[in-house]
């Protein structure tokens, strides 16, 4: 079965995306966006067990999220150019790779090399996901794109609680190398499952890769989307790479299970996907937009209306993270859809490009919340968090009322 990027939906294609299909892309995609997250929970011990100083811990979250906008830009693109099929289970062989490689290390250098192929490799999910909106009829693509995206974000929200029991049980080690024979399972079944997709578009890669700064210039739905999501992600991994550290320390002192049960709380706001996609559908994107940076806004707040390290400050902080997971994922499933809708021999680039754009944020954001932390513990850490929705609330604003 052949499915071509530009080709008009009909019976047959419709058919190709089956439920059992779309659950399938909605595992895939789940179990690979988990590789970029396990490592985040555990960035404290595993710096202190492979010898990197305490002020570069936030390098091992940073990195990954560097290799997975890169590959975001240089890799992705190529599912507009070659077969989807093939070009997804050979990048799932590489991040099988690098999992075991990241397990087997001992040493700084080893760990961060290994980190930014696993986020390299992982972009994988990121070709599955337009593989999706272009078997889907245009009348239900926001639904199905927040369908697979809902395994996505289920994926990253479990990845932290799952590595930090697995580590607590066993050993960091572990979590990568269970991870590494999950990929295996799963480019077996992805390979018996996926239909071929052999892209229309007939020009070189550098040619490729030349056509999305042309994409930038000429997609002013593409520019904006990008920024907002940048915005909202940084504040989301901000968020996810300090709160750990924070319940860990002297306020709270909170064990590694008990970090995991407080990640868990995050996998609620994974409810967004399939709901903010139907709100695509009918034409809502733009209140469901400003609910999702609202979302994000306000979540930061709530954390300090409670004596630090009391019982009700950490339900309030439990409740501003699934606010603003909630936030983040509403407003990533809608910018999909938007973008999604600029041209199907596009989607790979397009994609491509609004996932790079917004993870690079989710890089800044890691690092800049290891540094404020450092400095100015939760107080600054979360003062930096607000802004950045805060900026992408003022940017929305200036955006006429069209559908983006």
């Amino acid at each position: 079965m052949t499915i071509t990027a530009a080709a008009p939906t009909t019976p047959e294609s419709s058919n190709a995306l089956s439920g059992v299909l779309t659950f399938i892309m909605a595992l895939a995609c789940g179990l690979i966006a988990a590789n970029l997250y396990y490592a985040q929970p555990l960035a404290g011990p595993i710096a202190a067990d492979i010898g990197l100083p305490q002020h570069a811990t936030g390098l091992i979250v940073t990195l990954t999220q560097i290799g997975y906008g890169l590959g975001l830009l240089f890799v992705v693109p190529l599912g507009d150019l070659l077969e989807n099929r093939r070009l997804i289970l050979t990048m799932i062989g590489l991040v099988t790779l690098a999992l075991v490689a990241a397990g087997l290390s001992s040493t700084p250098a080893p760990f961060l090399i290994a980190s930014l192929a696993v986020g390299l490799s992982s972009v994988a999910v990121q070709m599955i996901v337009p593989f999706a909106a272009n078997l889907a009829p245009d009348a239900i693509r926001g639904r199905v794109v927040g369908n697979v995206m809902s395994g996505l974000m289920l994926g990253i929200m479990l990845a932290r609680p799952a590595a930090s029991f697995i580590a607590g049980i066993s050993s960091w080690h572990m979590v990568f190398f269970l991870s590494a024979a999950l990929m295996v399972v799963l480019g077996i079944i992805l390979a018996r499952s996926l239909p071929e997709r052999r892209p229309q578009t007939r020009i070189g890669y550098f040619s490729l890769i030349a056509s999305m700064g042309t994409l930038v210039k000429s997609q002013p739905v593409l520019r904006r989307r990008a920024a907002y999501q940048a915005l909202q992600f940084a504040a989301f991994s901000l968020f996810w790479t300090v709160t750990p550290l924070l319940l860990a320390g002297p306020q709270f002192q909170i064990s590694q299970a008990g970090i995991a049960l407080f990640a868990l709380a995050g996998v609620a706001g994974a409810i967004a996907s399939p709901i903010a996609g139907r709100l695509a559908d009918r034409n809502l994107g733009r209140p469901a937009t400003i609910l999702g940076i609202v979302c994000v806004l306000i979540a930061f707040p709530l954390s300090h209306l409670a004596e630090a390290g009391s019982t009700a400050a950490l339900v309030l902080l439990t409740i501003a993270a699934i606010v603003l997971d909630f936030g983040v994922t509403t407003t990533l499933v809608i910018g999909q859809r938007s973008i999604y809708a600029l041209g199907a021999e596009l989607r790979g680039r397009l994609n491509g490009l609004y996932m790079a754009t917004f993870f690079m944020g989710g890089a800044l954001g890691s690092a800049i919340g290891a540094w404020a932390f450092a400095e100015g513990g939760w107080w600054l850490a979360s003062s930096v968090g607000t802004a950045l929705p805060a900026t992408a609330l003022a940017y929305f604003l200036t955006e006429r009322r069209v559908r983006v």
